[in-house]
């Protein structure tokens, strides 16, 4: 599954015809609806010179939480961190910030340009204990692709 995501996932990222935006949600509706265990689809971005990130595009049921503090909740935590995050149990984190009580898991993997963090792709999902490795390594590529078109 996650190989031809990603030549699917690339096609989309370097279309042209689309603004970065229009492309980034084409990426999250793509990425909810061919991943079964991926409920919830979305980018936060660094807001400026802000110790804080904004919600970009996204896929799912709309959030209160488009604006997280760096620290707070697992996005904010991988702001400050740099390190990919990935929540078995959102029940089990003390520093959890509740989107929908039906979320079980959680997978933050930050995204840098030129070495600097300036945002990340969440993941929530209604499965329990859903994240593998392969999963990891995908969202990677996709940030990977995401940094060779998005600019600030």
């Amino acid at each position: 599954m996650f190989n031809e995501l990603r030549t699917q996932s690339a096609a989309i990222l370097h279309s042209t015809e689309l603004t970065v935006d229009e492309r980034l949600q084409h990426l999250c509706e793509l990425l909810k609806e061919t991943v079964p265990h991926y409920d919830w689809v979305g980018f936060y971005f660094k807001n400026g010179n802000k110790e804080e990130l904004k919600l970009g595009p996204y896929a799912g049921t709309p959030t209160d939480h488009t604006i997280i503090p760096f620290g707070k909740g697992i996005c904010g935590q991988v702001a400050v961190s740099n390190q990919n995050f990935v929540v078995p149990d959102v029940q089990a984190q003390d520093n959890y910030i509740a989107c929908s009580i039906t979320v079980k898991a959680e997978i933050v993997i930050p995204l840098f340009i030129d070495g600097e963090n300036v945002g990340q792709i969440d993941i929530d999902s209604n499965t329990p204990d859903p994240f593998t490795e392969e999963d990891e390594r995908f969202l990677e590529f996709v940030n990977a692709e995401v940094a060779k078109i998005y600019t600030f």
